[in-house]
């Protein structure tokens, strides 16, 4: 057994369906990935489409309460399987994604699969209705703008952090921002595919949009300007001590596991309280290493890799099983 601390975490979490504005909503479900929805004149626009088929049909179910139009666009905002493999599950004619995202999708796509439905089973409820890899039938370079009617939902390659393809959609009139796990909010950003050095100024590309109200990656819909400040600023605060803490102990040449150790200490009394803290930190702490050490492009993350990193970090504890949340 892996003993990864997320597989201990099967408890069902409550879903809202936050009005943002005319025709956005925020589905949100305590700490799990979120999904954006903006409702067009012809059809709506799913923001993140979550892990299965099975799940879609949950926005989707949320989807009607407010309108009979059915999905028509899905905008993804990186690859990560957690937020695209439903894709399958609506009507969607379009699938949209960054030119990176697509890149990443051919040379990871299948890995991060694997393992992330083995990290994390009970994010992928209905797995086995998911007929394989969600692949785009749309790619754009750095900006694209969807027409809604009277209005357009602009979509933005805003930069590295989260991963190297990460998209941001934004609704100019109604200052609503629906900002993928670029940001996060009360929840652990997951880092292992990260770009830490870059992270910082992907974040000041969206205070300069001034939002006003955020669907971040994780946490609750964010309906006042004061609560995206404190989303930006908290994201921000967390890569930029865990890279700092990582960067010293690699200028010491501290070896890995200790280094994960330390860095985990430092980090617990400020953040130890977010969701998914102890299942994302040995992921975060092993990516900022290599990226302190060089490594630009992150490393892939398959089944096998996931264990023996988790082993190797956390001990025998792992390896019984016995790690928990």
């Amino acid at each position: 057994m892996s003993g990864f601390a997320s597989t201990n975490d099967l408890a069902e979490k409550t879903v809202s369906f936050d009005e943002l504005g005319r025709c956005l909503y925020a589905y949100t479900a305590e700490g799990d990935p979120n999904s954006g929805v903006i409702v067009g004149r012809d059809g709506v626009v799913v923001v993140d489409a979550q892990a299965t088929p099975a799940m879609a049909a949950e926005v989707q179910a949320k989807i009607a309460t407010v309108t009979d139009k059915k999905v028509t666009q899905i905008v993804l905002t990186h690859y990560h399987a957690v937020r695209v493999l439903g894709a399958s599950g609506y009507p969607a004619h379009n699938i949209i994604c960054s030119d990176v995202t697509r890149d990443l999708i051919t040379e990871r796509g299948q890995q991060d699969m694997d393992s992330e439905i083995g990290r994390f089973p009970r994010l992928f409820r209905g797995q086995a209705g998911i007929p394989g890899l969600t692949w785009p039938t749309h790619v754009f370079h750095q900006k694209m703008s969807l027409a809604l009617g009277d209005r357009e939902a602009q979509i933005i390659h805003v930069g590295r952090s989260h991963t190297a393809g990460d998209t941001a959609v934004w609704m100019p009139d109604e200052k609503v921002l629906f900002a993928g796990d670029i940001v996060e909010f009360g929840a652990t950003p997951y880092c292992g595919d990260a770009h830490f050095a870059d992270w910082p100024a992907t974040l000041q590309r969206l205070r300069n949009l001034g939002a006003e109200k955020m669907v971040p990656g994780r946490g609750r819909a964010l309906l006042n300007a004061h609560d995206v400040r404190e989303g930006l600023d908290g994201t921000e605060a967390f890569v930029t001590t865990l890279f700092r803490l990582v960067k010293e102990g690699v200028a010491k040449r501290m070896p890995l596991g200790e280094l994960y150790h330390e860095t985990l200490a430092a980090m617990r009394p400020q953040f130890g309280h977010w969701v998914i803290f102890d299942h994302c930190m040995p992921f975060n702490v092993s990516r900022a290493y290599d990226e302190a050490s060089g490594i630009d492009h992150p490393r892939i993350w398959t089944a096998e890799r996931d264990v023996e990193m988790w082993r190797s970090l956390e001990g025998k504890a792992a390896t019984d099983g016995e790690i928990q949340r």
